[in-house]
């Protein structure tokens, strides 16, 4: 990585240097981490100590953040995280764009269509009627379907698996071991045992779309699956059949969405969450992370819990919960008490004329 100094950061997060500006900085890391030639930033007060102990050379803070000792240098700015991913981005190396062409190990059917400016990387096949877009990069190992069409400014990497008739569209990114196209999961019971249904329909992946690690997102069993513009959708998610995802929309890690399920522009999906079928997702709807959703989500609201409710009532149950134990035995407590009542009533009952 190249070596920067403070004032050369400060002008690039519009930043103020408090402290040298001559300062040589090798690099980003933790504030726990981070040594005398490396930068950090501060902006949850629960890692205040982390700070006072901090051996970083420099760290970005907000402008009212007080030194904890004299020798730190701080990068002052109104939003330090939004400053660090600046910070990090001006220190990332990358990759040399791969040369334009067909690695000779590649298997290209003679009725594709591949551009001239495309990289097709080794170990490559590409199906007949298949479109590769300009200046797309397909890295190792990449096999694109019959009459798929993948679109320009696309990186696909290694062991990404296109099916056939989808299409991935521009400026999308897949990351190793993606399968997109694989049949929706649909069976009929039979006396013989169970029955599959067929999936003839296809896949859309709209423009600037990226995805993580082995996500899994299947062809619609008639009609398309589609990815909106601009979704991004962490490692190991899976998204069934005919499930549309809104532009923009953001699903997180090991995500699961059933069939025929909608989820809106914006929305935000954490972790672990699953989702049943034929249920809408409102746009800007956030779902907590571990949640079941098994009905509709209106727009623009926090979401949590199995079943999935409003945060609010969410919370409210949760909290009920962690009192169950000192509930019960109250209630024990109580039915002792009435039970000795209803005893010495029946005595005094008995010892009356």
């Amino acid at each position: 990585m190249p070596t920067r100094t403070l004032s050369e950061l400060a002008r690039l997060c519009g930043a103020v240097v408090d402290g040298d500006p001559n300062r040589a900085i090798d690099g980003p890391a933790s504030l726990a981490e981070a040594g005398p030639r490396e930068i950090t930033f501060f902006a949850n007060p629960r890692y205040r100590n982390q700070l006072a102990e901090t051996h970083a050379g420099a760290v970005v803070v907000s402008p009212d953040i007080e030194k904890p000792r004299a020798d730190l240098s701080f990068l002052r700015v109104t939003n330090p995280d939004k400053a660090f991913t600046a910070i990090v981005a001006a220190f990332a190396e990358e990759d040399p764009a791969p040369l334009a062409g067909i690695h000779s190990s590649a298997v290209v059917d003679p009725s594709a269509k591949v551009a001239q400016s495309a990289s097709i990387g080794a170990f490559c096949w590409i199906g007949p009627g298949a479109v590769v877009g300009e200046r797309t990069t397909l890295h190792a190992s990449v096999s694109i379907g019959r009459n798929a069409q993948v679109g320009d400014d696309t990186t696909i990497h290694s062991g990404v698996r296109i099916y056939s008739r989808v299409t991935i569209g521009s400026r999308v990114l897949l990351h190793s071991n993606c399968v997109i196209g694989s049949d929706g999961y649909g069976f009929e019971p039979t006396r013989e045992g169970w029955a599959k249904i067929p999936q003839v329909g296809t896949v859309i992946v709209e423009d600037d779309v990226e995805m993580g690690a082995s996500c899994a997102i299947d062809r619609g069993r008639f009609g398309a699956t589609r990815i909106g513009r601009g979704a991004k959708l962490d490692n190991l998610v899976h998204v069934a059949h005919n499930v549309s995802v809104g532009e923009a929309a953001l699903l997180i890690a090991q995500v699961g969405i059933a069939g025929s399920s909608k989820i809106g522009k914006r929305a935000i999906v954490a972790g672990q969450v699953g989702i049943g079928g034929h249920v809408t997702i409102g746009d800007g709807a956030r779902i907590g992370a571990q949640s079941g959703v098994t009905g509709d989500v209106p727009p623009g609201v926090d979401y949590l819990g199995t079943p999935a409710h409003p945060r609010s009532d969410a919370l409210r149950s949760w909290s009920l919960t962690a009192r169950l134990p000192e509930l019960t035995q109250r209630v024990r407590e109580l039915e002792k008490k009435l039970a000795a009542m209803e005893r010495s009533l029946a005595a005094a009952g008995e010892d009356s004329p």
